[in-house]
């Protein structure tokens, strides 16, 4: 029954698949360029496939999954790709979700990324945000970013991930990655730690909670540059996201923070390319500007989206002025965009 499974796998990544879903009763769904699509074959049973997903697991994984009837982790089929898996519980037995990660890193200018995203990961320190819904391609972006530095500066990497997703090879930079669970107890015990590993640059998957946030922000104003992730759907949202966390007392000492150690917060959505299979970024970008800077410090953060419609001067962009520019140079087709909209 094993063959089941990873031979859907290895037509997943044949055909550019984003996702595979394997559950209880039903065929495995994949879903390509953004639609789910059922393979044509036997209902998968929950025996078969918590052995296949048991025979990828270690002892420590095992009893998590055990006791919290859910568990991330990750897969590498070698010729093939790497995938995140997510497996959980429901009321008809057992589901996994896995996300294919491909081998190749591509490239900022692979993923048709403007140029600021380059100048941003130029800093020596600071804090740069990726936001957007879960499958909007934030990993994908980051990995580029992590990528740009690998190739062309001296710095110690670290990376903290959940699980961990592309696997980044030492090139100019020193890089260490370490996953939650098998490396560390979470997000903000690593990065509690992560000072003390004489790092330059770290990628935290995501900002999950207070402490996190703390360690992160703290990270990025005491002289390193940090990328890390929210699930917010706009700059102005992110800002406040990250305020609001804290006490009341303690916002307007983070509005200063924040203000004085943000480099950009990108925010990303994908839409379906008119002639390839492949999705293709729909960004809007906060570049923090003096003027940016201000409106956080005075909690003016409703300001924030004028400010990204007269910043293009300096690589800001709305999601609008994004689409304009996918839409003239025919990368979208104007049905999907109009969709994207609504």
């Amino acid at each position: 029954m094993n063959s089941l499974f990873e031979e859907t796998l290895r037509f997943a990544a044949k055909n550019k698949a984003s996702d595979v879903h394997f559950s209880t009763g039903m065929p495995p769904v994949l879903r390509i360029v953004g639609e789910l699509k059922r393979i044509d074959t036997n209902p998968v049973e929950t025996n078969d496939l918590r052995d296949y997903l048991f025979s990828h697991l270690d002892k420590y994984q095992k009893e998590q999954f055990d006791n919290n009837r859910e568990l991330d982790f990750s897969i590498h089929l070698p010729g093939v790709c790497r995938f995140r898996v997510n497996v959980y519980k429901h009321v008809k037995g057992l589901s996994a979700a896995f996300r294919l990660i491909p081998q190749q890193i591509r490239t900022l200018e692979e993923l048709r990324m403007p140029p600021v995203l380059g100048d941003f990961v130029r800093q020596k320190k600071g804090l740069i945000l990726m936001t957007g819904p879960t499958g909007s391609g934030k990993s994908t972006t980051l990995a580029a970013m992590i990528n740009e530095i690998n190739y062309t500066r001296r710095e110690h990497i670290i990376t903290i991930e959940d699980p961990i997703e592309y696997l980044h090879e030492p090139q100019m930079s020193l890089i260490h990655q370490r996953e939650v669970g098998p490396h560390t107890e979470t997000f903000a015990s690593a990065l509690r730690s992560c000072l003390r590993e004489d790092p330059d640059v770290i990628l935290v998957g995501e900002m999950r909670d207070l402490e996190t946030i703390t360690n992160a922000l703290n990270a990025a104003e005491t002289g390193h540059l940090v990328l890390s992730t929210l699930h917010t759907n706009s700059a102005a949202e992110t800002v406040n996201r990250i305020i609001n966390v804290f006490p009341s007392e303690q916002q307007q000492q983070i509005r200063t923070v924040l203000a004085s150690s943000l480099i950009a917060v990108i925010a990303q959505r994908l839409l379906p390319m008119a002639m390839h299979k492949d999705r293709i970024a729909l960004l809007e970008i906060l570049s923090a500007t003096d003027a940016v800077r201000n409106l956080i410090r005075e909690g003016k953060t409703h300001q924030l989206d004028s400010v990204i419609q007269t910043g293009s001067d300096v690589g800001m962009r709305t999601f609008q002025k994004s689409l304009n520019e996918l839409l003239q140079n025919n990368l979208v087709s104007p049905d999907m965009a109009s969709a994207e909209l609504l």
